[in-house]
């Protein structure tokens, strides 16, 4: 009995039923976390952090600005979160001023939990608009990213195993003799 090569063993592998739908796992499950990865690095922005606390401050004169139409510069109209940021409200007009459910008296501090993902649009004092937009996301973590990997991976593998007997079928002669070898081998053992 001689020693076949491992090329050759895989090769052999490759050509059965099984070999075909494991090989297809593989490359599948592979193809599927490098596009997850490609996508990922693409996609990250600056707003997927860790959660922190966020200030924003209302500049003394921001009520005259309001009224006369004017936005206050160093207030942006919309802002993004992830979830489990904390938002300052640091009022520094003579005026009281509100965001949502955050009052907050001239010269006095409040702040807002951010606790689930949404998009709100807060009533506000301190912008011409009179609202003010806060997207506040889910955080990617290496368990979002594992869930992308299990939810795309089998249909993925699924696919290259069907196109693989497509593109390359097996002769008939080999997949009847696979089987065949394959259910003698199990009755052996």
């Amino acid at each position: 009995m001689g020693f076949s090569p491992l090329p050759t063993r895989m090769k052999q592998f490759a050509n059965t039923i099984w070999g075909r739908i494991v090989l297809a796992f593989v490359i599948g499950f592979t193809l599927t976390w490098a596009m997850s990865e490609v996508a990922f690095l693409i996609l990250k922005d600056s707003s997927d952090h860790v959660p922190q606390r966020v200030e924003l401050a209302i500049p003394a004169g921001a009520a005259e600005r309001v009224a006369a139409g004017e936005a206050p510069p160093s207030i942006p109209a919309d802002m993004v979160f992830v979830v489990g940021d904390t938002l300052v409200v640091k009022n520094e007009d003579s005026v009281s001023h509100q965001l949502g459910p955050v009052w907050v008296p001239p010269g006095a501090t409040a702040s807002l939990a951010l606790d689930q993902a949404n998009n709100y649009a807060y009533a506000c004092t301190f912008l011409p608009s009179q609202y003010m937009g806060l997207d506040v996301r889910s955080r990617v973590t290496t368990k979002t990213r594992l869930q992308a990997l299990l939810l795309a991976g089998p249909p993925m593998a699924a696919l290259i195993a069907i196109y693989s007997f497509v593109i390359f079928p097996l002769r008939p002669s080999q997949a009847a003799g696979n089987t065949a070898a394959q259910l003698q081998k199990s009755l052996e053992s």
